[in-house]
């Protein structure tokens, strides 16, 4: 049975019509140029074609596809073999095509798709709806696509006299009694400007916590990271990396004619009507320069303790310790793992109307209404070391160090501790057990740990899973022997408040969440000081030693605390084999 025939027994077309369409066809006439003449509805078009080479149609609404899902085909590559990607569904991306009998943009599409590792399956769509779908692409790729074309014009217009293109590309040389910030017309320059504020505004649009502008050798790659994951967001011709970042030096006043160095520099913009910081790093690299911009959108604010997804264990521990009335409060992870996040979260809780509360940060990245807060510069002799020295010079009750990074700033922070303050910082170790050891290392003696320690607390970020999302799974088998493995050596008091479940869910992809999971939150675990942990301090213990005193105290670990998660169906149950 043919499409006419499928048309005609729907009578959606006449005998007649079919008389006249097979001679048009028969002209050189395409058979939808012929059907759309007799007055047939593209709709009933393609659901007849559907029918006849037995594909599911699918029809694609206005903005319906996330950028996540594009990425998985060049907009290039779309546009030349009439393909689009429309959604990825139980890790199989589902693709729109125009034309499935096309075998060049069968093979291109099998390419693409072994190259991103990921099965696909075929939909028709309408000629409308694939061009719905190349529209979403023009996001921030049309954006700046368009400014480089107004660039292209305007260095275009009179080599002789004009910035020539090849300067775009150059080490941007400053003549004899030029200024630095005069290095170069070209970054003032409209299109380079609107370039650079397309990129920040989509990041933050898109609520991206980082921004990397790289230099690969043909091309600059920009990246967004989102859920702690880089993902690429647009790609920029080389020659225009010079004016890009030199644009970006220009906002966070850094020296424009040194490109050996790394610098540092930070910039506000108002977006949306919304402050937004970004803090600045670039790192000469081998192609050129790269840029590294951390996000903090001042309108989110400090987050309370009780949104972080603490177990209200872990919850009631952290609130006694911020109670006391001396003593130090430390915060361990990697970097990235959410800890300047819950020390922020940890001040907000504290009473700062009553009491003196300082910081020092390396940025401040929010502003906090009753902290006298103080940003170190290193380079100019204010350290942290030095920075805690004065703050004690003023009369505080609360003290939160960003972060103790060497032996002067851990003794500081231990005898303020001793002297009757509250300390919060943060140190570089993989759990909580290791932060005593960590101490010893860094040259804190251990009688002086074991008075001044209140709080240990390990955190990591695990990705969120919506309510309703993802695919339930039974605990059975190879799970819950992992599952038993892992609470083995806790003791049975401890065990009994763990809400086992029966069933969890992993990961299932869906059009609204390309990713399975939407957001992140902490997990932790952490352990509170007392006579028997301060018996083993004094002992230099090693790490094991610590873990194993705190883990008979009921101890719960960072992998344990993401499987009651995962039990209690916040999490994938994949996030947690992450730790």
């Amino acid at each position: 049975m043919s499409i006419l025939d499928i048309l005609l027994q729907k009578k959606i077309i006449t005998k007649d019509d079919v008389h006249e369409v097979r001679k048009q066809t028969s002209a050189g006439i395409t058979l939808d140029e012929a059907l759309l003449a007799r007055g047939v509805k593209p709709d009933d078009v393609i659901v007849a074609r559907g029918e006849f080479l037995n594909i599911p149609v699918r029809a694609i609404a206005e903005n319906s596809v996330p950028f996540e899902v594009l990425e998985y085909i060049p907009e290039e590559s779309a546009a030349h073999y009439r393909f689009v990607p429309i959604a990825v569904r139980e890790n199989t991306l589902e693709v729109g095509v125009v034309d499935p009998d096309n075998m060049e943009a069968r093979d291109a599409l099998n390419f693409l798709a072994s190259k991103k590792n990921i099965p696909y399956k075929i939909f028709l769509i309408t000629i409308d709806d694939f061009q719905k779908v190349l529209e979403m692409y023009k996001g921030i790729t049309g954006e700046v696509s368009k400014a480089l074309s107004e660039l292209e014009t305007e260095l275009s217009v009179d080599t002789a006299d004009t910035i020539k293109k090849e300067e775009l590309n150059s080490q941007a040389p400053t003549k004899p009694g030029q200024k630095p910030n005069e290095e170069t017309l070209i970054i003032e320059d409209a299109p380079i400007v609107k370039i650079v504020a397309t990129i920040v505004r989509y990041a933050v649009e898109g609520e991206a916590s980082d921004v990397h502008i790289e230099h690969m050798r043909d091309r600059i790659r920009v990246r967004f990271r989102v859920d702690g994951i880089l993902n690429t967001s647009l790609i920029l011709p080389p020659q225009v990396h010079s004016a890009v970042v030199a644009r970006i030096k220009v906002l966070s006043n850094m020296r424009l004619d040194e490109k050996r160095k790394p610098q540092d520099g930070r910039f506000s913009a108002r977006i949306d009507s919304r402050r937004i910081d970004f803090r600045v790093s670039t790192f000469p690299s081998y192609y050129g320069e790269k840029v590294e911009m951390r996000i903090l959108d001042q309108a989110k604010g400090v987050r309370p303790l009780d949104e972080l997804g603490l177990s209200t264990k872990n919850l009631s521990m952290l609130r006694e310790a911020i109670n006391k009335p001396y003593g130090m409060i430390l915060i361990t992870g990697p970097t990235g793992s959410g800890k300047s996040t819950t020390l922020y979260s940890v001040l907000g809780e504290v009473d700062r109307e009553s009491y003196n509360v300082l910081s020092l940060e390396d940025p401040v990245e929010y502003q906090m209404e009753g902290v006298s807060q103080s940003q170190v510069r290193p380079e100019i002799g204010y350290d942290f070391a030095s920075g805690l020295r004065t703050t004690l010079r003023q009369d505080p009750d609360i003290i939160m160090v960003g972060e103790i990074r060497d032996k002067e700033t851990a003794q500081l922070a231990v005898q303020a501790a001793l002297t009757g303050h509250l300390v919060f910082s943060t140190l570089h170790t993989n759990n909580s057990a290791g932060v005593i050891p960590r101490l010893i290392d860094m040259g804190v003696d251990p009688y002086l740990i074991a008075p001044t320690l209140i709080l240990a607390v390990a955190q990591r970020l695990v990705s969120v899973l919506p309510k309703g999302a993802g695919e339930l799974v039974l605990v059975d088998g190879s799970l819950k022997a992992m599952i038993d493995r892992q609470f083995a050596d806790l003791p049975a008091e401890f065990k009994k408040s763990i809400p086992f479940a029966d069933s969890v869910r992993k990961i299932k992809t869906t059009p609204e969440l390309p990713k399975g999971t939407r957001g992140r939150m902490a997990v932790m675990e952490m352990f509170a000081m007392d006579k028997e942990i301060e018996q083993v301090i004094l002992r230099n213990p090693t790490e094991a030693e610590v873990l194993r005193i705190t883990r008979a105290k009921g101890m719960i670990t960072l992998r344990e605390d993401a499987l009651i998660k995962a039990f209690n169906q916040q999490i994938p149950i994949e996030e947690v084999n992450k730790l």
